[in-house]
Parts: C-alpha cells; sequence; structure tokens
C-alpha cells in the first residue's frame, strides 16, 4: 500500500464527519473511528448540556485518539478518523501518533451547518454549541498540508474527489 494510510476528517459538529469519514473507510476497505465515541462520559455530559469544552477537556480525548491512530501506523493500516480538531494544538496532538497523516478538512457555510444541527436528532451535541465551534476552529494553515472541500456537494461528490486524490 502506497501514499497515505491515515486519514483524519475535521471539521465544526454538523459539517459531516462521520459520514464523509465512514463512507471514506467503505471506499478505502479499512477501519472508521468516529472520534466522538472516544469521548469520556464527564466531556458528552457537558457538550449535552450545552457547555463548550476547555483545551483541557478535550486533553484525554485527543490523546485516546492519538494511541488509536498510532496503533494504526504501527500495524501499517489505513484508518480514517473523524474527529473535530478544531485547534492547530489539537491536530499536532493527533499528528504526534502519525507525523504523516493525511487531514481532511470539511469547509461550509455557517447557515448551511446550522441547517444541518436543526436537523440531526439523537446526538448529544446541541445546535447551540456551534457558535463556540467557529469561534475555536483554526482553519489548517501552512505546513498542515490540509485537503480541503465544500461540504456544499454531494457526500458521493466529496469522497468521489478525496479517493482520486489519493496516490496509488
Amino acid at each position: 500500500m502506497s501514499g497515505k494510510n491515515i486519514f483524519v476528517v475535521m471539521g465544526v459538529a454538523g459539517s459531516g464527519k462521520s459520514l464523509i469519514g465512514a463512507t471514506l473507510a467503505t471506499r478505502l476497505g479499512c477501519e472508521f473511528v468516529d472520534g466522538d465515541d472516544y469521548h469520556p462520559a464527564e466531556n458528552v455530559k457537558r457538550m449535552a448540556s450545552g457547555i463548550p469544552l476547555t483545551d483541557a477537556d478535550r486533553a484525554e480525548w485527543l490523546h485516546s485518539l492519538a494511541s488509536r491512530i498510532a496503533e494504526s501506523r504501527k500495524a501499517g493500516t489505513r484508518l480514517v478518523v473523524a474527529c473535530s480538531a478544531l485547534k492547530r494544538s489539537y491536530r499536532d496532538i493527533l499528528r504526534s501518533a502519525a507525523p504523516d497523516l493525511q487531514l481532511i478538512f470539511l469547509e461550509g457555510q455557517q447557515r448551511l451547518i446550522a441547517e444541518r444541527l436543526a436537523g440531526r436528532r439523537g446526538h448529544y451535541m446541541p445546535a447551540a454549541l456551534l457558535d463556540s465551534q467557529i469561534a475555536t476552529l483554526e482553519t489548517p494553515g501552512p505546513g498542515e498540508e490540509a485537503w480541503v472541500t465544500d461540504i456544499g456537494r454531494t457526500p458521493g461528490d466529496i469522497v468521489d474527489d478525496l479517493v482520486a486524490r489519493i496516490p496509488t
């Protein structure tokens, strides 16, 4: 297998990380990890109550995801991870486990994301936290070499584009 093996699909809540990540993993025939499943119970409780997470709240979660990424890298297996990774410092923690990981930034209009969150059911993350996520977001910058994709396109088109970018 050549090219990138670890993909981190990042963006604010409602950008489609889980859908795009799971679909990409299926297309690549590899495991998908939803970062939401790695949050400690206290983080889930805070978010469900409408309380934004702090850097300290996110530390254990990010290190757990980094450990999972390191396992996959050591095994030489492909992995797709959905993780908000809102700040560069958070992404640096993930990169410490796999410096060659590929970031995929799902970028979109706040209005579209708010509409998606308003229609989402069965998730602990309330739409009220979107503003705090956008305020926290540091878009990937120089040296991060993130693939940026517009979430206004269909999930199928987004995944087709991502797969086409992966060297074979």
